[in-house]
C-alpha cells in the first residue's frame, strides 16, 4: 500500500493538475481532495490520508485553522502546507499549530514527492530561514506575553543533543537510525524525551528552541 495522500487546494486548475502528477507516482495513493478546509475536515474519517497537501491561503477556514483541527483530533495525521513568497509569518503559524513543513507553490512534482516521504518517514521538510524565522518571531511573541516565567529546561544528554543536530537538517527517523546506528523505535523514544525535557511538541519546535538555548547550530 503506497502513502494516503489527500488534496486541499481551492484553485480547481491546480488541484487538478497536482492530483494528476501525484498519480505517476506508484508510491502514493491519492484518497482524496478537497477545495476548502470545511470540506477537508468532513471526508477525513472517510478518507484516512497519511499526509494532506494543504493550501495556506484557503477561504474562510484558512490553512491554520484546518492544521489546528487536524491536529487536534488526527496526531497521526502529517501535514504540509503550501505557500507562496510573501507569506513566511503565516507558515510560522501553520508550522507552530502542528504542520510537518512547507513546500513554495510552483516546486516541482519530485521535490512534493520526495517532501511527502520524509514527513511519512518521521522527517519534517525544515529550512534553515524558516528555523531562523521562527526563532526571530516567537522570541518577541514569547515576550510579550504575560504567563509566569519559563520553568528550567533539563539538561539533553549528548546522545539526545545529536539526535536533535540531525533531525534540524530534515533528516527522518529512519535516516537518523542509519547515521548514528540505532533502531527507528529507538530514535522515537529519544525525540519524545527530547520534546518533553525541551516543552515542545514536534520537531520544529524542537529545533527551534535548540537554536535559541543555543545547543544546536544550523
Amino acid at each position: 500500500m503506497g502513502i494516503r495522500v489527500m488534496v486541499v487546494e481551492d484553485q480547481p486548475k491546480i488541484l487538478k493538475a497536482q492530483i494528476r502528477l501525484l498519480q505517476t507516482f506508484d508510491d502514493l495513493d491519492i484518497v482524496g481532495e478537497a477545495m476548502s478546509g470545511e470540506t477537508a475536515l468532513a471526508i477525513l474519517d472517510d478518507v484516512r490520508p497519511d499526509v494532506i497537501l494543504l493550501d495556506l491561503g484557503l477561504p474562510r477556514m484558512s490553512g491554520i485553522d484546518v492544521t489546528r483541527a487536524v491536529r487536534r483530533h488526527h496526531e497521526n495525521i502529517e501535514i504540509l502546507i503550501f505557500t507562496i513568497f510573501d507569506e513566511e509569518e503565516k507558515v510560522i503559524d501553520a508550522v507552530v499549530a502542528g504542520a510537518a513543513g512547507y513546500l513554495l507553490k510552483g516546486a516541482s512534482v519530485e521535490k512534493i514527492v520526495q517532501a511527502i516521504r520524509d514527513v511519512h518517514a518521521g522527517g519534517a521538510v525544515i529550512q534553515p530561514n524558516l528555523a531562523r524565522s521562527l526563532l526571530r518571531l516567537i522570541g518577541p511573541r514569547a515576550a510579550r506575553g504575560s504567563g509566569p516565567a519559563p520553568r528550567a529546561t533539563p539538561k539533553l544528554t549528548s546522545r539526545e543533543l545529536e539526535i536533535l543536530q540531525i533531525i534540524a537538517k530534515g533528516l527522518s527517523n529512519r535516516e537518523a537510525a542509519q547515521v548514528v546506528g540505532l533502531s527507528k523505535a529507538t530514535i522515537r523514544t529519544h525525540l519524545e524525551r527530547i520534546y518533553a525535557k525541551l516543552d515542545v511538541t514536534n520537531r520544529v519546535e524542537a529545533v527551534t528552541e535548540g537554536i535559541r538555548q543555543g545547543i544546536i547550530n544550523l
